[in-house]
């Protein structure tokens, strides 16, 4: 009878094991979640595209245990004057909740307040005339406040 116990115990502890090294590997980010991270959050329009594409689809990204929140554009307008900056602030919040989560939010910081401003640019290029001059300038002030205070 101890030997049977002994035996059903061991099988129990084995399932434990089991169970907790399967669910423990399913919550673990995949290894190239850096360079992913460093991917999507660079100054180019590629970058921003392949973000905006992953952000259309969060599912497929799920293992990587991104934080996809934002708040946009936070205490600015999200549409300043007609401009939508707000997926421009969306891309922000990203690369900052996700660098600040790795630890490493302060050697990140400044391109990542880089590619905002390249991203607002490229919205501004939409315009033309005084209203491009407008846009350009809304962006450049995003841009500072961010350097100065985000």
């Amino acid at each position: 009878m101890h030997r049977r116990l002994a035996t059903g115990l061991a099988a129990s502890a084995m399932a434990l094991v089991t169970v907790t090294a399967t669910a423990g590997s399913a919550t673990a980010a995949p290894a190239d979640k850096p360079q992913v991270l460093a991917t999507w959050t660079q100054t180019s329009a590629s970058s921003y595209s392949t973000w905006a594409a992953a952000r259309a689809n969060q599912s497929a990204w799920a293992a990587y245990q991104f934080d996809w929140s934002t708040d946009y554009c936070s205490s600015s307008p999200d549409n300043p004057f007609g401009f939508p900056f707000s997926l421009s602030c969306a891309r922000h919040d990203f690369g900052y909740r996700n660098y600040k989560a790795a630890g490493t939010f302060s050697a990140n910081k400044a391109r990542l307040d880089s590619a905002l401003y390249e991203d607002l640019k490229r919205v501004c290029n939409g315009y033309s005339g005084a209203t491009k001059t407008t846009c350009n300038g809304t962006a450049w002030t995003y841009y500072q406040a961010v350097k100065a205070f985000g």
